[in-house]
């Protein structure tokens, strides 16, 4: 797939996105003041491919709203493309795409139609609109004059990212793009947003899935109850857990961790399978196989694993495998009393 071409432009900004002391603060009629975002500052490099992660309620969609001028904030700035968001809101409007995670098009449009009303909305002249060319990049050119209900899912995932295209935005964010879609889809999807990435377009992406975001994302944001907790290029921020677990298979069985391997944090997995978890920057592997030889043991395998984005997350965030279960599963006793006092 190709993607459409962004202008060309002496005079970028170096930012494409920028946030100062963005707060943005809810007082309902009832109940507690929600602080959403806490003087939240991120500086969205041109042309990266930026992450920002967080747990559900942590101030992500909060944060995009402010941005695509649905939600007015309380204090800060934030500019698109060195545009403010409230001085200059036609022209930073202008300058980002967004790609929602629901399925909002009109099942009674076709693909055509949803390009052509998008950009009527936008304000661009026909003569200058690419709505053909925008369908064939997105590798719907067949499907242009095809009701949206007659589309496949992953039709319709691309249709989204169509629709944020047609005013050639320099900046397009993709709030959860590849939630509920299957393995295919989302291979398909992240392999035109690396093209579009290539052709210069900024990319804002929020997702729950944190292999892809350690895999696509240059550089990593996290929020956590309306604070910015860490923000560093991916390869700094998982390094940030001096943690890795060596795995190693010997050749006979043991009933225990040999007395010399004590000291190195050793754990018995399984009859023949030693577990080591140790940091890198305090002790080596070598040091460990060089136990293991003074043990008197023969080292049949071996694998190591480093710390993931996940483990990172998780020690930022401080979730836990208990909470991501209550999460979830809400307790038996709260499922008793909505069976006890069912609604109205």
């Amino acid at each position: 797939m190709n993607a459409p071409a962004m202008p060309s432009s002496d005079d970028m900004p170096d930012l494409a996105v920028e946030t100062e002391n963005l707060t943005k603060i809810y007082s309902p009629s009832y109940g507690p003041t929600v602080r959403a975002l806490d003087n939240v500052s991120l500086q969205v490099p041109r042309g990266s491919v930026f992450g920002l992660l967080g747990p559900n309620g942590a101030g992500k969609s909060t944060l995009i709203n402010i941005l695509a001028g649905l939600t007015i904030k309380t204090s800060g700035s934030a500019r698109i493309w060195d545009f403010d968001t409230e001085k200059q809101f036609r022209r930073a409007r202008s300058a980002i795409g967004v790609v929602p995670q629901e399925v909002n098009l009109d099942a009674f449009f076709c693909p055509r139609e949803v390009l052509e009303l998008q950009a009527g909305l936008y304000g661009v002249p026909k003569n200058e609109r690419r709505t053909m060319e925008i369908l064939e990049a997105v590798g719907l050119a067949d499907k242009a004059d095809a009701y949206a209900r007659s589309l496949s899912g992953g039709m319709k995932r691309r249709l989204l990212i169509a629709k944020a295209l047609v005013h050639t935005p320099p900046v397009v964010v993709l709030d959860e793009p590849t939630a509920g879609v299957d393995v295919e889809l989302r291979r398909q999807l992240w392999a035109y947003m690396r093209v579009l990435n290539e052709a210069g377009t900024t990319i804002l992406l929020t997702t729950h899935y944190l292999e892809e975001a350690e895999e696509m994302c240059d550089t990593i944001a996290i929020i956590d109850h309306g604070k910015l907790i860490a923000c560093e290029p991916t390869p700094e921020l998982v390094g940030r857990l001096d943690q890795r677990t060596l795995t190693i298979t010997v050749s006979s069985s043991l009933d225990a961790v040999p007395e010399t391997l004590v000291p190195f944090s050793a754990s018995l997995t399984a009859p023949n399978e030693l577990t080591f978890c140790f940091s890198p920057s305090s002790m080596t592997v070598g040091e460990i196989l060089a136990a293991i030889q003074s043990a008197g043991l023969t080292v049949a395998d071996l694998a190591t694993q480093e710390a993931d984005l996940e483990d990172i997350f998780l020690r930022l965030t401080g979730i836990d495998e208990e909470t991501h279960v209550v999460a979830t599963d809400p307790p038996s006793s709260v499922v008793q009393d909505a069976r006890s006092n069912p609604p109205l």
